[in-house]
């Protein structure tokens, strides 16, 4: 039955990466009323949600299988999808994925992981890892010469910029693992 468990959590979890890379992330701000576009997609949150819900092993098939879905020559990552995609400056981010969703789960599966500054922290600690994994990409290409832009313009690009959101977006995933590990009976 936990197998099942697992196996059920990594499949949502999958389709919920897939459905979240195709959607972009607003705030709305109150007075005046307006929404604002984040330069970030539900991806990663939504990556960490699985985790914190379903827990590592169910976030670690599921970031596995995305993978393997994009680069499969499906479309499913941001700049496109394939083999290829493994040299690009973002890929070390993807690769990420695997050990952000084990620490985010297996943060999230202690005794008294229930709240969601709890949850934040745990979901921050995997984006703290998604971000080392990529920065060390980004190193590494930098010091090969692999890419044209400056090593300061792919920090920009794929660290800076995308942080603040992210980090918003990882209090949002806390609230709704709160209420869906409430819904499904998840013992934190």
């Amino acid at each position: 039955m936990r197998a099942l468990a697992i196996w059920s959590g990594a499949l949502v979890g999958l389709l919920t990466i897939l459905i979240g890379s195709l959607i972009p992330a607003a705030i709305l701000l109150p007075a005046p009323p307006q929404v604002v576009d984040l330069p970030v997609s539900w991806q990663v949150p939504a990556l960490l949600l699985c985790a914190m819900v379903s827990g590592p092993r169910a976030g670690v098939i599921a970031s596995v299988a995305y993978l393997t879905v994009g680069l499969g020559d499906l479309q499913v990552f941001q700049g496109g999808g394939g083999m290829a995609y493994v040299l690009e400056p973002g890929f070390g981010y993807l690769a990420g994925f695997v050990p952000a969703a084990w620490l985010t789960g297996r943060l999230a599966q202690q005794d008294g992981m229930g709240d969601v500054i709890k949850l934040s922290a745990s979901a921050v600690a995997g984006l703290i890892v998604l971000q080392g994994c990529g920065l060390v990409n980004l190193l590494l290409g930098a010091a090969l010469n692999r890419w044209d832009p400056s090593l300061l313009e792919l920090l920009i690009q794929y660290s800076i910029g995308p942080l603040p959101g992210q980090l918003l977006l990882c209090i949002s995933a806390a609230v709704l693992a709160v209420v869906l590990r409430r819904l499904l009976v998840v013992d934190p």
